[in-house]
């Protein structure tokens, strides 16, 4: 018997598992009482099943996923024309072209530039460190994505941190947490903002991060940043001791060599380039909103696999996250299927006769719930099922709030975001060390908390000056229909 059935049907998992299915079950009871159809029930009870599972048997979240997709078509909840269609295959394609510009660029060497020219800095301080550090991790979380940001930003740490003999624990931290408020900025920093960018009713476009997102998420890192730096003060200052001492023996923080780095800029350049002026380039060619939002990475990417055509399978078997990218379309099929059998529109109901639909009360709720549940759950998992229920609004800042909360509430706990986690197990494989839950926690509630703080704020001043969903959907020439929720939940039940 292998060793992971064995953690399965020992004692602890066991447990897990009964848990699992009893809160599943209950779901399902609690739907049927409020007069729910049988495929609402079962599609949401077995997305309760999935996220439960993924919860608590994390390395078999892919399996559990598949079998999932099987169980909901075999109960005929599911067809294989909505499989596809909810599996959001633009967004797989998008995150596929991005991964493979993210590995030309690094073997084009842009990323050890970056370290080299930090290192070699003579009148180095630690506040300066840790302000290159933290913004140099959300501006390229922001142009590249937070996973890619993190693990370069914390080669660099390690590398300081290791010539001047000090933890790198509190460094990293502060990194890691600057990342993930950097990667609210754009569409590219984390898979959430092309999700919702994606699937916004109308979609979202590049621009309209730039112009509403990214100035918010400078003044949620400005107010982190200088918490930052009150919080782990007598590490900065030990630091600083380090580098006078260092200075004093004219000594530079590591090797300086020369990078080749105009390729790859260029490179940067082009995609950044491209991204940015994709829907005045939809218009101009009469096209769908997004589609050059979604082609651009595939069309650079394929262009540099043939450039580099002996390297190209490699990128494609090494530099994609395939296991994380099939989950992703297992999860956004199943989530998908809540909005199929009209489950995300009773959903909003739910919302709209106990909160109303006035966003000024709606945002800091959904704002708080997303960051909750993405503190504790992966964040694509809680977006994936909560986006269809934003969309029923038709209120352009609840998706900003879920936008921020699920990106902002990754810094409440360690395993609120991928980049928390794959910061702590590249310090663990290092240094034979990590965090403790509660220390990280700690820190974790002061920097989520103001962050959200001022991300409600910054939603409620701009709320007046943001397009409505029918300004949005007369800009890129669609149709405009105004539903309410309850409209929708009527239309839904005769449906049904």
């Amino acid at each position: 018997m292998s060793t992971s059935v064995k953690r399965i049907l020992s004692h602890g998992g066991l447990v897990r598992t009964i848990g699992m299915f009893a809160v599943s079950i209950l779901v399902a009871l609690l739907l049927h009482a409020s007069d729910l159809t049988f495929e609402q029930m079962i599609s949401a009870s077995i997305f309760t099943l999935i996220i439960m599972a993924t919860l608590l048997f994390w390395e078999f979240r892919l399996a559990i996923a598949f079998m999932g997709i099987g169980l909901l078509m075999m109960l005929d909840v599911m067809s294989l024309g909505s499989l596809i269609l909810g599996s959001k295959l633009d967004v797989i394609l998008f995150l596929v072209g991005m991964m493979i510009i993210v590995g030309v660029l690094k073997d084009l060497g842009l990323f050890t530039w970056i370290i080299l020219t930090i290192i070699s800095a003579k009148r180095m301080t630690a506040n300066l460190f840790v302000a290159i550090a933290c913004v140099l991790g959300a501006i390229m979380a922001c142009m590249v994505d937070e996973v890619t940001s993190i693990v370069f930003i914390a080669t660099l740490i390690f590398q300081v941190c290791d010539t001047l003999k000090l933890k790198p624990v509190s460094f990293i931290i502060m990194a890691v947490m600057a990342t993930n408020i950097g990667s609210v900025g754009t569409m590219l920093g984390n898979p959430v903002g092309i999700l919702i960018g994606q699937n916004a009713q109308p979609p979202l476009s590049f621009g309209d991060f730039m112009h509403w997102s990214f100035p918010l998420m400078v003044v949620e890192f400005t107010a982190t940043y200088f918490l930052l730096l009150w919080i782990f003060r007598k590490e900065l200052a030990e630091m600083d001791v380090k580098l006078q001492e260092r200075r004093a023996m004219g000594l530079a923080l590591g090797p300086i060599v020369k990078v080749p780095y105009g390729k790859s800029l260029f490179i940067l350049g082009l995609l950044v380039l491209f991204l940015a002026l994709h829907s005045s380039m939809e218009r101009w060619l009469g096209i769908q909103p997004n589609t050059m939002l979604i082609m651009t990475p595939m069309i650079l990417s394929g262009a540099l696999m043939i450039w580099r055509r002996d390297k190209a399978r490699k990128y494609i078997e090494h530099d994609v996250e395939w296991w994380t990218l099939m989950f992703f379309m297992m999860l956004f099929a199943v989530a998908g299927t809540l909005e199929h059998t009209g489950v995300t529109i009773a959903m909003a109901q739910g919302f709209a006769s106990t909160f109303g639909e006035s966003p000024v009360i709606l945002t800091p709720i959904i704002l708080v719930l997303s960051a909750i549940g993405s503190a504790f759950v992966d964040n694509i998992v809680f977006v994936a099922a909560f986006i269809p229920v934003v969309n029923q609004f038709g209120q352009t800042p609840l998706l900003w709030a879920l936008l921020h909360g699920a990106c902002l509430g990754g810094n409440i706990t360690m395993i609120g975001s991928t980049a928390n986690i794959v910061a702590m197990g590249m310090m663990e494989k290092r240094y034979r060390t990590g965090v403790n839950f509660f220390a990280w926690l700690k820190t974790g509630l002061m920097v989520g908390g103001l962050s959200c703080l001022v991300a409600w704020g910054g939603i409620v001043l701009l709320s007046p000056y943001m397009p409505t969903r029918e300004q949005r959907l007369r800009a890129v020439g669609l149709p405009v229909i105004p539903v309410s929720v309850g409209e929708q939940a009527g239309q839904s039940d005769t449906g049904h």
